[in-house]
């Protein structure tokens, strides 16, 4: 190809670079190429193209001898190949396959990219502004790290959403995704289904939530997909405020009763599931084989038929379950109405033998003194479980919560913390 470009074979040119490639410069045809190779979906021109770009140097040329015939290698040329790998934002490719064009950058022995990254990385203020080829060169240096990295946080970067989207092959290294507030949309969660499924042993925990209006149920349909492999290791999966309805509990539901075990961590927080998105999630719950220990369903359009669902499925399979929030969000104008006809039905589940629930979120419910009677009573049936209950923001007196006040203060109840006003 090389020497087809300097000898003007455009016959052979034009059979690999499209009939409407004309004679160019160095430049032009190397970033032609570039665009064919990312047009590749499985990358197999990718050492083709680093290669290519290798042969620009006089040092490679001299390597070669004569096998190259006439040469084009001016320090100008040069410096235009390497800014418009570094600069041109045209290309338009996957994360995992803009990684390439770092890998050019460093064939043509431009070490600055990799150095600015080495230095980002020992640096705690990383308050650089990143470039989509310092993005690139991050994603392959987070991933290619001997040591798995603890959290990667999208958020702390400094760079464009296509810049952030360039990260996302760096989640298959880490323990924690926090993609939290990214606006990824379809293309970006088929990015990250991609990686995870690469390797489904990381992240243990992902953070989708504040994607409003870019996750919807079609983005948590690609996330179902990856999660039906076995050895996939969620432990924690957040999607609150992702815009989602009732069909993505479908998804959810179908897919964990494939792999049961994980996650243990569930937060649908601030989406119109309402009952019937519920009803899907309680058949995944009466599973005993299912080990979900935090459920978080603040602000889901809740009404008391959810905490029969809910009561019921959990009497069924009652011992994993150690957090459970059904609180509404002040803001949110997606409200649960739970009532106290709903918290009676949740009591029936506290009263269980085998009931382990730790803590119960019930934050601004409308609730009255009468479901802290049945609070009270229920705790004073099963005494041994319970350590924080919230209440707060619902309109309560001393008096009305003074059954509960007495179990906190007692040496027989578990009761620790009680908020409440």
């Amino acid at each position: 190809m090389f020497h087809c470009h300097t000898n003007r074979k455009t016959k052979v040119l034009k059979d690999f670079l499209g009939k409407k490639y004309k004679e160019s410069s160095l430049d032009d045809f190397l970033n032609r190429v570039m665009e064919i190779s990312l047009q590749s979906e499985n990358g197999h021109l990718d050492l083709f193209v680093r290669f290519l770009h290798g042969l620009c140097l006089e040092s490679n040329q001299r390597l070669l001898g004569g096998l190259l015939g006439q040469t084009e290698n001016s320090p100008e040329t040069i410096q235009r190949v390497i800014k418009s790998l570094k600069n041109n934002k045209k290309f338009k490719s996957s994360p995992d396959r803009s990684i390439n064009i770092f890998h050019c950058v460093m064939e043509m022995n431009d070490l600055s990219v990799h150095q600015e990254i080495q230095e980002f990385l020992k640096s705690k203020k990383r308050s650089k502004d990143l470039t989509m080829i310092h993005c690139s060169a991050l994603a392959f240096m987070l991933q290619m790290s001997e040591e798995v990295l603890d959290e990667l946080d999208l958020q702390k970067y400094k760079a464009s959403k296509e810049g952030r989207l360039r990260l996302i092959p760096a989640v298959r290294n880490c323990r924690k995704a926090r993609l939290k507030d990214c606006g990824l949309s379809d293309i970006g969660l088929d990015y990250l289904a991609a990686a995870l499924k690469s390797n489904p042993s990381y992240p243990t925990q992902v953070d989708l939530s504040g994607t409003y209006r870019n996750l919807q149920d079609s983005g948590v349909k690609h996330l179902c997909d990856f999660r039906e492999n076995p050895r996939c290791r969620f432990e924690t999966l957040r999607l609150e405020s992702c815009d989602l309805s009732e069909i993505s509990c479908d998804y959810l539901a179908a897919v964990l009763k494939l792999n049961p075990s994980y996650p243990r961590e569930v937060d649908l927080s601030n989406h119109k599931l309402q009952d019937s998105g519920v009803k899907q999630l309680c058949v995944l719950l009466e599973n005993p084989q299912h080990q979900i220990e935090t459920l978080r369903l603040e602000s889901c359009g809740l009404s008391k038929i959810s905490c029969d669902y809910l009561a019921a499925a959990l009497k069924f399979n009652p011992s994993h379950l150690r957090e459970l929030d059904l609180s509404n969000d002040s803001w949110s104008s997606t409200k649960n109405n739970l009532q106290d006809s709903g918290v009676k039905h949740l009591c029936g589940f506290l009263e269980s033998p085998g009931c382990k629930l730790e803590t119960l979120r019930l934050k601004g419910c409308g609730l009255s003194e009468i479901s802290c009677d049945y609070l009270a009573a229920a705790l004073k049936s099963n005494p041994s479980h319970l350590r924080q209950l919230d209440l707060w923001g619902n309109i309560l007196n001393h008096p009305d919560v003074k059954q509960l006040s007495d179990l906190q203060q007692s040496p027989d109840y578990r009761l620790e913390t009680l908020w409440r006003f």
